[in-house]
Parts: structure tokens; sequence; C-alpha cells
């Protein structure tokens, strides 16, 4: 299966981001905690890579947080600020209005050498779809702004956002880029709902899950399915889950779609805690 998602809405919102961008002080990069590389858009780095970035590891609750701090060390060794959060409970937004001022001040000072006016700091906010951007504004902005909804591609357009005095966000849409030069980014980004579900092959995608969950989290696995061992073969822990959940079909046969279906909601979920679907080390 290779897995691919540009709709047109994305190919008008990386014109509009780079018609933007002059106007813009700060970059808000939001990723995927549970992936964060796979979550960020290469794209976009070559369109915004001269601007100051902040970058959030959102979904923080969801993730390992062993390794979501191996990917703030990651990020800050890039030249970025890093701030791991959860646009659902709003853990870690206090912070994001003062990393933005902090990394927008050398050129408020210089504007300000000039004699112009102070302003409220002008931040550019780009994730994929799916990322928990619009929760994110909406949690900011202390009020419901943003479209939202627990599926990618809500928002289409682009807008300016106030949050406080000191701060205006410009939310733009979801932007996936056109190809993956690396299926397994797909498969990631399919595993924690990035792309539209109607386009995946559930069962490979959850077959994907559980060959990367087998090796880093396996007692997580026998502990969520009532497992006593995991098999060396993907194919049979699927067989044994779905027979754990009763995904059986007349004459005993496993229904695969019903367990994909069951595999994949509840890794989205948490239902088996905190995993993160990748690591810095995968790409060393």
């Amino acid at each position: 299966m290779t897995i691919q998602w540009f709709p047109g809405h994305m190919a008008k919102a990386r014109r509009e981001v780079t018609e933007k961008l002059k106007m813009i002080d700060v970059v808000i990069e939001l990723l995927d905690a549970r992936v964060p590389l796979s979550s960020r858009n290469p794209m976009i780095d070559e369109i915004v890579s001269h601007k100051p970035r902040l970058v959030l590891l959102n979904k923080a609750d969801l993730a390992d947080p062993k390794i979501t701090d191996e990917w703030s060390a990651y990020f800050e060794d890039q030249g970025s600020k890093v701030l791991a959060i959860d646009s659902q409970t709003g853990k870690g937004a206090r912070e994001i209005p003062g990393a933005a001022k902090e990394l927008a001040k050398p050129l408020l000072d210089k504007l300000k050498s000039k004699g112009m006016k102070p302003r409220a700091i002008r931040a550019l906010i780009l994730g994929i779809p799916n990322v928990g951007k619009s929760t994110l504004i909406n949690r900011l902005a202390v009020k419901k702004i943003a479209k939202t909804g627990d599926r990618p591609g809500v928002t289409k357009q682009q807008q300016w956002i106030k949050v406080g005095k000191e701060m205006e966000l410009l939310d733009t849409p979801g932007i996936l880029w056109p190809k993956f030069e690396d299926q397994t980014t797909g498969f990631r980004l399919a595993a924690t709902g990035a792309i539209k579900d109607e386009l995946l092959d559930f069962q490979e995608i959850a077959l994907f899950a559980l060959r990367y969950l087998k090796v880093h989290y396996p007692e997580r696995i026998k502990e969520r399915y009532k497992l006593e061992e995991i098999p060396e073969d993907a194919l049979q822990l699927y067989d044994d889950i779905g027979k754990k959940r009763g995904c059986l079909l007349s004459g005993g046969y496993i229904d695969y779609d019903k367990a994909a279906e069951i595999i994949l909601r509840e890794l989205r979920a948490g239902k088996l805690g905190r995993l993160s679907l990748e690591r810095p080390s995968d790409y060393e």
C-alpha cells in the first residue's frame, strides 16, 4: 500500500504561507510528540527556515515521556526552542506566548531602536492535519475561534487570531507534502490518525503498528490484550488479539478488519499507555 494525501487546499496553503511570511516574526511548528520527525513537514522547513522557530511537541500526554525528552534534545540541538504540551488539557500552553516573545525579542528590539511603536508579536502556526492545531489555538485565544475535529483536514483557510494583547497568530490549514520519500513515514502518520481513514487499508496499518510495538512495548501489548506471551510472528499476534477481542466470523475465522479497527482506535486513544512510534535513534 502506498500512502499519499495532498488535497488542493493544501497546495493553496503552501502558496499562502510563502506570501504571508514577510509579515511573520516567529514560526510556531506543531508536531505530534508520538511521531515528531514523521509529522515534521520538510516542505515547510524549506519555506520558513530563516525564521525563529518554536517547536511544540503536542499530544505529549499520549507519548512516551522518556522518548519525548530525547526528541526535545534533538530539536534543541538543531537550534529550535522546544516545549512539550497537551493542547487538550492546556498543559504547557501558558508557556507559549513567553517563548514566542523571547524568540521575537531581537527583531522587536531592532524595530524599537528605529523609533517604531511596540506591537504584538506576529506568529505563524503550522502543523500537519489532525496534530491538534485548532484545539491549541482555541485554548490560547480562550474562546472557540478555530474549527476542531477528530479527523484531519478541518481547517480550510488562513485566519488571524488574537492571543491576549501581546501575540497574534496566523492559522493555516494542515499541510502534508506531495510525496512521502519513505513509506514508513506514511504508515506512522496513518497509525496516529493524521491521514483520512477512508484512504487507508486498516489491516496493513495495524500490522505495521504491532510490529513496532512488539519490539519496543511488548509488555503493554500483553497487559492490554491479556496475552501470556508475544509470538515472534506479528501475523500470529494479530490473530491472538482478534481472538481475545472476539473478532470472529462464522466458522471461527478472524474478522481482521474489526481487529485492525480495535488496535488502531485503542493505540490512538492511549489505551495501551503512553507510546512513541519513532525515536531519534531510528534515524542514526
